[in-house]
């Protein structure tokens, strides 16, 4: 009733409870809950709220609250200094905030390229459900749910993102904003799925390819007819082949030499060119004079040719999920293995794999060039033989 009933009055004044709390009465009529107490040989007080906002059971619970604070030697104003600042670190530690930190950190050591996916995921899968709310208050219910959206069409991209935010939370544990990993053991929830290599015809099935390719090549364009004989001869990845230039090409030593930027292990790779591969680039030559790429784009020259492209020939050739660019890697290792008596290793090493097992990769540098020259103009005579 005091509290309700104090008028403000020319200058402030105190109306006490007890125990060092009191009510400040200011001129403005503005009604302030302190408390005095003493720290060492200080004298302090503390704010507790405005009235009526808290009322005075509430003013002595916090009042109690400091009083428990002061026995165990603990100041109630620093306290406070120290949980306004703990909060201020919570709200600025975001998850975008900790992802974006935890990228800029890594990105140097990173493919270029690969620092780019990194940061498209995250921005386009993370940020939209996640990305604003502290990571102190992620809880994994709700990474969970993100995931969850994302497997409904890509399942793998789902344990992917799982990945890159288990990383996050873990540089976030280390850098001291939390301590647990709440995207731990989640995979369980996810739905299981198999996970489909390309595809690819068998090595018996090749004679039959090799006749519907030369029988449909009146039906493409003769740069796509001459890409997918490269791939066949060559076996490089799609990318490798799309953005192929002239400067890679050692036509001396016949020899095509990709650069480890664009290798999925990024080191450097050697195509020993055949005969055969020789006079397709020759006619290439002829096809693309003064152009980068070996294969451009046909409506954008100064580009490479789509990675579509060789997908969209194979498919209306009828070879629609039977075959990829991709499947002409593991189709050549089974003729190479099966047909010419090729070890796994020389094989292996032409599809510019490496082993394993850490200790393999650290001793195992063998290149088998001189081998690989060999097997790739035998493995080129064998394609003619079809052919013919």
């Amino acid at each position: 009733m005091q509290c309700k009933a104090a008028k403000p009055k020319e200058k402030k004044y105190k109306i006490f409870d007890g125990d060092g709390l009191y009510l400040e009465v200011l001129p403005s009529g503005g009604k302030y809950w302190r408390m005095k107490y003493r720290a060492g040989e200080k004298e302090k007080r503390i704010a507790l709220g405005v009235y009526p906002t808290v009322s005075l059971s509430l003013a002595r619970d916090l009042k109690s609250r400091a009083k428990t604070k002061l026995i165990i030697g603990i100041d109630p104003v620093q306290a406070r200094q120290i949980e306004r600042r703990s909060l201020i670190v919570t709200q600025k530690n975001t998850l975008m905030d900790l992802a974006l930190e935890w990228h800029e950190k890594n990105a140097p050591a990173w493919d270029a390229k690969y620092a780019q996916t990194v940061r498209h995921r995250l921005e386009k899968y993370v940020f939209p459900f996640l990305g604003n709310i502290p990571v102190k208050e992620i809880k994994p219910v709700m990474i969970l749910g993100c995931l969850q959206k994302i497997e409904v069409t890509a399942p793998d991209m789902a344990r992917r993102i799982k990945q890159i935010c288990s990383q996050v939370f873990k540089y976030a544990i280390v850098t001291g904003r939390m301590e647990i990993d709440p995207s731990y053991g989640l995979e369980v929830a996810l739905r299981k799925y198999r996970k489909s290599n390309f595809a690819s015809i068998s090595v018996d099935e090749l004679p039959k390819f090799i006749h519907d390719f030369i029988n449909y090549e009146p039906y493409l364009n003769r740069q796509t007819f001459l890409a997918i004989k490269m791939m066949l001869l060559t076996f490089v990845r799609t990318s490798e082949l799309i953005n192929a230039k002239w400067t890679e090409i050692d036509f001396d030593r016949k020899i095509w030499i990709i650069p480890a930027e664009r290798m999925k292990m990024r080191s450097p790779h050697l195509v020993p060119l055949s005969i055969q591969s020789i006079e397709i680039l020759n006619e290439l030559k002829e096809l693309n004079p003064s152009r980068e790429f070996i294969f451009p784009s046909i409506p954008r020259p100064w580009k490479p040719m789509s990675k579509g492209t060789i997908l969209v020939a194979l498919g209306r050739m009828g070879y629609r999920n039977r075959m990829t660019g991709h499947g002409f890697r593991s189709l050549a290792l089974g003729v190479l293995k099966e047909k010419l008596g090729y070890s796994h290793e020389t094989a292996d090493r032409q599809l510019a794999h490496v082993p394993k097992n850490s200790t393999d990769r650290a001793y195992d540098r063998a290149s088998f060039l001189p081998q690989r020259i060999e097997m790739m103009q035998k493995y080129a005579d064998y394609i003619d033989e079809l052919i013919t």
